[in-house]
């Protein structure tokens, strides 16, 4: 049995035709199905649907062979224990600093403010601005990473954005692009050993058609 961890959602729909091209199809809506255990059409692999930022703990311990995860979530979880094969350029996005329109940023970092930045992603935003010699002091938030800025909470905000939609609906601004963000495959090390054929044959398809984009 193969098990593949995957986050409903942009993720779990941009991998469906790199499984299909594996001849892999998942045989129950995951926005209609209240299953967390999806069958496909090959008896031998399952799809298991879980929060994104769990995916790589579900395959670094073994709940899952393989998975696919967001750079941006691998960055926070270390990636210990996981062999990362392949970016399948899926999930694009970037993180990004973003301020008040009406915050000039520019002179806060020249100045050497301290400044308060509301993140997720601690990690990343700790090391960007460590890089950068901007003294912050971080706040962490699960969601709605807009409202820091709008309330007084927080300076500056560090997270993913896409179109940049949601920033401008809320009077914000993106200032600072710090990387770009796809997501990857990961496999457990211990699985790719013990299921070496088929996760390797997986790898080889999704690489091929990662490659033809």
């Amino acid at each position: 049995m193969i098990t593949l961890a995957l986050s409903k959602g942009r993720i779990f729909d941009e991998t469906l035709p790199l499984l299909q091209a594996a001849g892999i199809e998942v045989t129950e809506d995951p926005e209609t199905s209240r299953k967390l255990i999806l069958p496909t059409n090959r008896p031998e692999v399952r799809v298991v649907l879980v929060r994104a930022t769990d995916v790589p703990t579900y395959v670094q311990y073994g709940g899952a062979d393989l998975g696919v995860a967001g750079k941006d979530v691998l960055l926070e979880h270390g990636g210990q224990g996981l062999y990362q094969p392949l970016d399948l350029r899926i999930a694009k996005c970037r993180m990004s600093v973003a301020v008040r329109a009406d915050f000039d940023y520019a002179a806060a970092v020249k100045q050497g403010s301290r400044l308060r930045v509301a993140t997720k992603y601690t990690t990343v935003a700790r090391q960007h601005f460590a890089d950068k010699g901007v003294h912050v002091d971080l706040i962490k938030l699960y969601g709605s990473m807009e409202l820091a800025p709008l309330t007084g909470l927080a300076d500056a905000i560090v997270d993913l954005v896409s179109t940049g939609g949601t920033l401008r609906a809320n009077n914000l601004v993106e200032v600072e692009k710090i990387m770009d963000i796809s997501s990857r495959l990961v496999v457990n090390q211990a699985a790719l050993k013990v299921k070496r054929e088929p996760i390797r044959r997986l790898i080889e398809i999704f690489s091929t058609v990662t490659q033809k984009r």
